[in-house]
């Protein structure tokens, strides 16, 4: 299969004004997806949600241009989560959904998803398609045959009712007291009113967008302010998200954050208790040590895929099984929606606290994460370090010295010229020493 120019594992993702993050490239794309899908035999509509970075605007009005001009109905939905799009994607029979996003880097970038009509990421000969037709003159179709342009208005409102779906009708958070952190992103106006109607006493905070504090000191990817709320007010527990919401992190009434490795053996646990776990879970490369262990002791099958939540995906679906994550907080259901979706991953948090009567602080003891390193060693160029022979063999002598305790990690950075080199083990000494001798010799063979 040939090479993409365009598309990365989680979509096309840049600074503003930059490379393809400018309208007249996001004209052409919209154009060019238009006629991929119309070319499938579709008129149909596609929506197009985004969050609250104030180039949103920007790209939407060039994404529209575009899809009229290859004869594709639009709907725009304005402010949403990412998961959102996945989701009525389904509801509205559309042909496709297009999010305007940067997930949860700085508002200076931005980017482009896109689900397809079952609510899942776009397949690679779908995207290579797009690609081709980016290289190809614009050609807009006949006047009566140009594409429409509809709001949806009550797309937040249809969100909200399917969050609620997701727990069961007789769980209430009544007398719960909950901070929410919405990072100032597309879940400011949705997730206050999911865990408010379901009967949660809430504080928010990060609710106030102005198209330039997205993420800015705030949500899962700096938790620091939630914790110091949630012991301020005194609160049972916190939620953050990143700013386009498929992204949670907790924080426990204590103020300890509960990160997606956590969430992710919470969520796991309460399902096998009550029946509900339908196989084994999936994790990433990354995921720490103890999640392994603890998923190994209460014999839940564990697996690991590449780092993104494509690969999660894809080893769920072959698997069949229904539940995965990563660290950082993505967390897939996929008996409950098509994606990672910070919102219904909390819920299903809450559904563990509210059917063991525990807390969050209680739940979060029954794994304990491991020691874990990691140093990058620049090197001169793009390489798998398990190619070299020397590299190869000192991997093999770190493991002999973890035995059954222990792992070790290497792997060539995706965005920039270095070699990640991680170990992870009970013994922090050892976890420590291990590092510094693979490093040391990645270094030597590859510097």
């Amino acid at each position: 299969m040939a090479n993409k120019q365009y598309f990365g594992t989680d979509g096309i993702r840049g600074r503003v004004g930059h490379g393809a993050i400018t309208p007249d490239f996001m004209l052409k794309l919209g154009w060019a997806a238009g006629k991929v899908f119309e070319k499938e035999g579709h008129r149909g509509k596609v929506l197009i949600g985004k969050d609250t970075r104030i180039s949103g605007y920007m790209f939407e009005s060039a994404l529209e241009a575009g899809l009229s001009a290859a004869g594709v109905d639009v709907c725009l939905l304005g402010p949403m989560p990412t998961p959102a799009i996945a989701y009525l994607v389904r509801t509205f029979r559309a042909i496709a959904g297009i999010v305007i996003s940067a997930s949860h880097n700085p508002h200076y970038d931005n980017g482009i998803k896109f689900f397809g009509p079952d609510g899942t990421k776009l397949d690679d000969s779908v995207e290579l398609a797009i690609e081709e037709y980016l290289g190809a003159p614009l050609v807009v179709v006949e006047s009566e045959l140009l594409g429409k342009a509809t709001r949806i208005s009550d797309a937040a409102g249809r969100y909200v009712e399917f969050c609620k779906s997701t727990v069961p009708s007789s769980m209430s958070l009544a007398g719960l007291k909950i901070v929410l952190d919405c990072a100032h992103g597309a879940t400011y106006h949705v997730a206050p009113a999911v865990f408010e109607e379901l009967g949660a006493d809430i504080h928010v905070l990060g609710a106030s967008p102005d198209g330039l504090n997205i993420n800015r000191n705030s949500g899962s990817t700096s938790p620091e302010s939630l914790s110091k709320a949630v012991v301020e007010f005194g609160a049972d527990l916190g939620i953050a998200f990143d700013g386009d919401g498929d992204r949670v992190v907790m924080v426990d009434h204590l103020g300890e954050i509960v990160d997606g490795d956590e969430l992710l053996f919470i969520i796991a646990k309460s399902r096998q208790k009550a029946g509900r776990l339908n196989g084994g879970v999936v994790g990433t490369l990354m995921t720490n040590f103890g999640v392994e262990m603890a998923f190994k002791n209460i014999g839940i099958p564990f697996e690991r895929a590449n780092v993104g939540d494509r690969y999660v995906m894809e080893s769920l679906v072959r698997n069949g099984w229904v539940l995965g994550g990563e660290g950082s907080g993505h967390i897939v259901c996929r008996d409950n929606t098509s994606t990672g979706d910070g919102i219904v991953s909390a819920l299903q948090v809450m559904i563990a606290i509210f059917e063991s009567g525990s807390s969050l602080h209680e739940l979060k003891k029954h794994m304990v994460k491991v020691p874990q390193r990691m140093v990058n060693v620049k090197v001169s160029g793009k390489v798998n370090p398990l190619d070299v022979e020397e590299i190869a063999q000192a991997v093999v002598n770190s493991e002999k010295r973890f035995g059954s305790s222990g792992r070790v990690l290497l792997r060539s950075s995706g965005t920039e010229p270095v070699i990640r080199v991680m170990a992870e083990g009970e013994d922090s000494v050892l976890v420590g020493e291990i590092v510094d001798y693979l490093a040391g010799v990645v270094k030597g063979a590859l510097s």
